[in-house]
């Protein structure tokens, strides 16, 4: 069976993935989305690997937003998909990236222990901008609490220099400055761009399956490490 791990961004959950993953399902898609939140990038991207270890076949992997920089440190992945994601090269993180724009840092609230979450209404407005307002204030009642430190991990690896890859720009993005996306797509092998907000697998869920269906259709699954080549730094030799 085909196979599909989901891997949502900072202060999401893999809840948020419900609508796609319901309908890949029924589609006869085996889909894991696993749960963040353990602390740094290199604890992610470990939960992340884990998973894609535990299937028999190499998986299509989407990462959104910060999973971006989770996927791009596994290994494994028969084709990647980056939607509205950073795609770090050797040295780079998310924040030094360009990290979130001006109006997510704004919705942004320190908590009394270190961590961090986001105002509801304006976290509507940013990440979920053009969804129906009942999807989005669902979407907004599973936002949780962010440990500090994540978004300035630094993969250790980096998959888009082995491995085929999608780039979707969300053109209407509020949170990751498309501008932003753009140039982070030119190192993929393939680049989309829909006229969406920064969280389409809420407000749009048949755009995103869509996709994943067209490339597990397509077979454009390879083998881990093969039919890519890259500029490979020496981080990844």
């Amino acid at each position: 069976m085909a196979a599909v791990v989901l891997v949502h961004g900072l202060y999401h959950r893999p809840e948020h993935f419900a609508l796609v993953a319901e309908r890949l399902r029924i589609a006869g898609t085996e889909v894991l989305v696993p749960e963040l939140h353990r602390g740094s990038l290199s604890a992610d991207t470990a939960a992340v690997q884990a998973v894609i270890d535990s299937l028999p076949e190499p998986p299509t992997v989407l990462g959104h937003s910060y999973g971006g920089s989770v996927i791009t440190g596994v290994r494994g992945a028969g084709h990647l998909v980056y939607l509205a994601a950073f795609v770090s090269d050797a040295g780079e993180s998310a924040a030094n990236l360009g990290g979130a724009s001006l109006q997510l840092q704004d919705a942004i609230k320190p908590e009394s222990d270190g961590s961090t979450s986001l105002h509801p209404d304006r976290a509507a407005d940013v990440l979920y901008g053009g969804c129906p307002e009942p999807l989005a204030a669902w979407a907004v009642g599973l936002l949780r609490a962010q440990a500090p430190g994540c978004g300035r991990g630094i993969p250790e690896h980096h998959s888009w220099k082995h491995t085929s890859s999608t780039y979707i720009v969300c053109a209407q993005d509020l949170a990751i400055d498309p501008v932003l996306q753009r140039k982070m797509a030119s190192r993929c092998t393939d680049v989309r761009e829909w006229q969406t907000g920064h969280s389409p697998f809420v407000g749009q869920p048949d755009l995103v399956v869509g996709l994943l269906q067209e490339l597990l259709a397509a077979n454009t699954l390879r083998r881990p490490d093969e039919g890519v080549t890259r500029c490979v730094g020496t981080g990844d030799l």
